[in-house]
């Protein structure tokens, strides 16, 4: 089960941490758009070569310290389809790095257009005679406002092609309580409701370190929140954003974590990539200084966590 290898990844590490690849041009250092815009001009083409360059260094930089990469799929469509290619270029390129991606797309659908979803960003399309891959990331955000039609056609891929999917249940936002915090007649909320939709559809999926193929992504901006859902769904793993520049910090997202460190991964994306501009590093070292923010970001975490162990 494809969450078991993040798990894994995790704990070799020592690392319950998440780098979000969400990148601007206005992250990237002069020298790579220089180069790019140089080769391509100033173009979609030369945009996306800079993403990609930019990309590259930072996962040479994170491989050996950070078990995974999550692009988000809309700061690379916004560049067409070359920015797309971007995308599937850097998801291949951290693959190679032995890191785990998680695809955050945030897909939702029913039937054969989410199965068309599930093919693009988990499986594989035929071609011919042959099968292709199209993105090939271990994992995908969706959204479950559909329901199980929404969510029912990615069990087949997840559990042909070994993919996982972390489903939005309680999200970092300010304003997701206008429809997550709802409460229907018996006091249950409609994050809760959709949380234990999560830890039952996770019994398809199940692994070998206690939580199944189905994560779910609580912010770490809502702590009580994570703490209550940590106890109402053991056997669902947590992809947690709003660490950093959203305002979450160590403490807010150790709730998420179970007994053995475990049961979690903390995004981090604007405070790793933008950490060159923050501490006024030279453009050249934008790597290190993004590898010397997921080190502090890991050490805070597990400080508050403890030691990870597989149990």
């Amino acid at each position: 089960m494809a969450l078991d290898r993040l798990i894994e990844k995790i704990a070799q590490l020592q690392n319950p941490t998440v780098a979000g690849l969400d990148p601007k041009l206005d992250y990237v250092p002069g020298f790579i758009k220089e180069k790019a815009f140089a080769k391509y001009g100033e173009t979609l083409e030369g945009a996306a070569a800079a993403l990609l360059e930019y990309n590259k260094g930072l996962i040479d930089a994170l491989c050996e310290i950070v078990p995974a990469v999550k692009p988000q799929c809309a700061y690379y469509e916004m560049y067409g389809w070359q920015g797309v290619k971007a995308l599937h270029d850097t998801i291949a390129y951290a693959q190679e790095k032995g890191m785990f991606v998680i695809t955050d797309g945030k897909r939702n659908d029913i039937g054969t257009t989410m199965q068309a979803y599930a093919a693009a960003h988990l499986g594989s399309v035929t071609v011919g005679g042959g099968n292709c891959i199209p993105f090939g990331g271990d994992a995908l955000t969706v959204n479950p406002y559909l329901g199980s039609d929404g969510i029912d056609p990615l069990f087949g891929i997840c559990k042909e092609a070994d993919k996982g999917m972390f489903v939005l249940v309680k999200t970092s936002n300010p304003s997701s309580g206008e429809l997550q915090d709802q409460v229907f007649e018996g006091g249950k909320t409609l994050y809760s409701a959709v949380g234990q939709l999560c830890e039952h559809w996770g019994e398809a999926l199940p692994g070998k370190h206690g939580y199944s193929g189905v994560g779910v992504v609580v912010g770490a901006t809502y702590p009580e929140q994570l703490a209550e859902l940590r106890t109402a769904l053991p056997h669902t793993f947590f992809l947690v954003p709003g660490y950093g520049a959203q305002g979450g910090g160590a403490k807010d997202v150790a709730p998420a974590f179970d007994s053995n460190g475990l049961g979690a991964i903390v995004n981090a994306s604007r405070s790793i990539l933008c950490a060159w501009q923050k501490t006024g590093a030279a453009e050249q070292d934008y790597a290190k200084a993004a590898a010397q923010e997921a080190i502090k970001m890991r050490d805070e975490i597990v400080a508050e966590t403890g030691k990870i162990t597989l149990g």
